[in-house]
C-alpha cells in the first residue's frame, strides 16, 4: 500500500443502555440498536458500514476496512482495484492481487502452480522444494539431476 493508502479496524462495541445514543456516521441517525460498529473515528449502524463496491457489511466480512480515493471498501474489493497484479512464474497467466500465492525466491506461483514441474508433485507449506533454474523441483527430482549434472543446491 502506498502512503495515502489506509486500512483500519471495525470494532463492534454493545450499546449502553445508560448511555446517550450515538449518530451513525452512515445515515446520521441515532443508533439505537444493540451493537454499533466503530470505525474510522466514527460510529456506524452495522448496516450503514457498506463497502462502496460491492455492498458488503464490512462488519461481517472482518475487522479491517480500506480507504482510498473516498472510498470505503472490503479487502477484496481494495485488492481488486488498487491492488498489484502480477504473472505466475509457471503458467503465465495473471495473478489477481486479492489470490493466495506462493513465492520462491522472486518468483510467484499460483497456489495450484506450485509444484515440481517435473513430476508436478504438489508442496505444502514446510514440504522441500528445489529452485534450478526458476524451475520448481521435488527432492527425487532435484537430487537425479545432481547425479547427472553435477549442480549445486539452493533448498528453500
Amino acid at each position: 500500500m502506498q502512503k495515502r493508502d489506509k486500512s483500519f479496524g471495525i470494532q463492534m462495541l454493545s450499546v449502553q443502555p445508560d448511555t446517550k445514543p450515538k449518530g451513525c456516521a452512515g445515515c446520521n441517525r441515532k443508533i439505537k440498536d444493540r451493537y454499533l460498529l466503530k470505525a474510522l473515528d466514527k460510529y456506524w449502524h452495522e448496516d450503514c458500514l457498506k463497502c462502496a463496491c460491492c455492498d458488503c457489511r464490512l462488519g461481517e466480512v472482518g475487522s479491517t476496512l480500506y480507504t482510498k480515493a473516498n472510498l470505503i471498501l472490503c479487502r477484496r474489493d481494495y485488492l481488486r482495484l488498487f491492488g498489484v497484479t502480477g504473472n505466475c512464474a509457471a503458467c503465465s497467466k495473471l495473478i489477481p492481487a486479492f489470490e493466495m500465492v506462493m513465492r520462491a525466491k522472486d518468483n510467484v506461483y499460483h497456489l495450484d502452480c506450485f509444484a515440481c514441474q517435473l513430476c508436478n508433485q504438489r508442496f505444502c507449506v514446510g514440504d522441500k522444494f528445489f529452485l534450478k533454474n526458476n524451475m520448481i523441483l521435488c527432492q527425487t527430482d532435484y537430487e537425479e539431476g545432481l547425479m547427472k549434472e553435477g549442480y549445486a543446491p539452493q533448498v528453500r
